[in-house]
């Protein structure tokens, strides 16, 4: 691994760098809201991502999608590659084509990942791994493979004990999808025998069991936290972020877990 950071960026700048980067167009069509949605939803944790990967030169994003925090690394200096269930490279241009990030179609549940051992520095698996129809298990000693020794791992989750969850539970609802759509009359998605339902939650994590996924994995220096709601407001906009950091106060009740670890 390299020994010194591609950047000397603080959290601070990179998270200014993103900012400037969006208002460029470089991180994704300006003019797809639904996506200016996700970049001001996710942009406080991916900054976060991208600080404690910075010793990492080559990373993989597994579930990849939009391939915003691809495009953030790129920006950065990593080698970014990628791989998702379905073939994302030609939606997302400003991630992928204009960048020559490399993508692959692979389906992480039951295929191995198409890199030799050792292959990255960093691995990143962001809000995937609660869409997993099956154990989640086989993707992560996977994951652990293509890493090479004292690589860093990153994943985030929705946390199954958060005060969103729960508040659910305490009005007699359901903490997952709409059961009608989603569940109900849900068809599967065939592969090669096996039956997947990727446009839904199946599994949501509590902090020990994210834990106790990455160590039977192999992974050491595990570290589970709970990841701030913190959402980019502009504006009027800003006043709503109280509201957000009282929430966010017992640090249990957040809405995400996300945990950093090594080979």
């Amino acid at each position: 691994m390299p020994q010194q950071p591609l950047h000397n960026f603080s959290r601070k700048q990179i998270y200014r760098l993103a900012l400037e980067l969006r208002d460029a167009g470089r991180l994704f069509d300006p003019a797809r809201p639904d996506l200016d949605d996700v970049f001001r939803g996710s942009v406080d944790r991916f900054c976060e991502i991208a600080h404690r990967l910075r010793f990492s030169k080559k990373i993989l994003d597994v579930g990849a999608g939009h391939g915003m925090l691809l495009a953030l690394l790129d920006e950065l200096g990593h080698d970014c590659h990628a791989v998702d269930f379905a073939d994302q490279s030609t939606a997302y241009p400003q991630a992928y084509g204009a960048r020559g990030i490399s993508f692959h179609v692979c389906n992480v549940e039951i295929d191995v990942l198409p890199f030799a051992d050792g292959a990255f520095d960093g691995v990143v698996c962001c809000q995937v791994l609660e869409h997993f129809s099956h154990s989640h298990l086989p993707a992560l000693l996977e994951m652990h493979r293509v890493l090479v020794q004292d690589g860093m791992l990153e994943v985030d989750v929705p946390n199954a004990a958060s005060f969103r969850n729960r508040s659910r539970v305490l009005r007699g609802k359901n903490i997952t999808y709409d059961y009608r759509e989603h569940y109900l009359y849900a068809k599967p998605v065939l592969d090669r025998g096996y039956s997947f339902y990727p446009l839904r939650h199946n599994r949501e994590f509590t902090r020990d069991e994210l834990a106790m996924l990455l160590e039977a994995a192999g992974f050491r220096g595990i570290e589970v936290d709970y990841l701030k709601s913190r959402r980019h407001r502009e504006g009027f906009e800003r006043l709503k972020s109280i509201g957000t950091a009282i929430k966010d106060a017992v640090p249990a009740l957040r809405k995400s877990l996300i945990a950093f670890a090594r080979t």
